[in-house]
């Protein structure tokens, strides 16, 4: 198994359709992914969990949980049974650049300004007007009306 592989699947002659998370993973997400993907933990065994109901269709249901993972950018070592369309390592890069790759360019885009939301300049200068002066002759009076408020 390579040493950046996320998940791995397989069958178990006791429990059936297995997976489970490597180190690499953080415990927690494995664990939320993995049951997210219809697997439930084997009692007993902490790194393993099994795939909910094997006889429902369960062939297919770990090939979908392989193929969903995948697509999420995680890199998964799978059996030849639960893995009809093996990732060609020589044909592309890995899916781990091109999700680094992926997170850059959002990330350089998130701190460009949009065109879009441009500031329009103004296209002629506010009009100034002037403040007449206070008249001299008429002083502030201000009237108690004897009520508070």
């Amino acid at each position: 198994m390579d040493p950046g592989t996320h998940f791995a699947f397989g069958t178990h002659p006791e429990h059936g359709f297995v997976a489970a998370f490597t180190a690499t993973m953080p415990a927690y997400l494995g664990h939320w992914f993995l049951t997210r993907e219809q697997f439930e933990p084997v009692p007993g065994h902490p790194a393993l969990f099994r795939l909910t109901e094997p006889g429902r269709d369960g062939a297919r249901r770990a090939r979908q949980a392989v193929n969903d993972l995948r697509a999420l950018g995680y890199t998964v070592d799978a059996d030849l049974r639960l893995d009809l369309n093996p990732p060609s390592r020589s044909a592309r890069p890995a899916r781990s650049h091109a999700l680094t790759e992926r997170r850059a360019r959002l990330a350089q885009a998130a701190a460009v300004r949009s065109p879009q939301h441009r500031a329009t300049p103004p296209t002629t200068a506010p009009a100034t007007q002037p403040i007449p002066p206070k008249p001299a002759y008429a002083p502030t009076v201000h009237l108690h009306t004897g009520r508070s408020r």
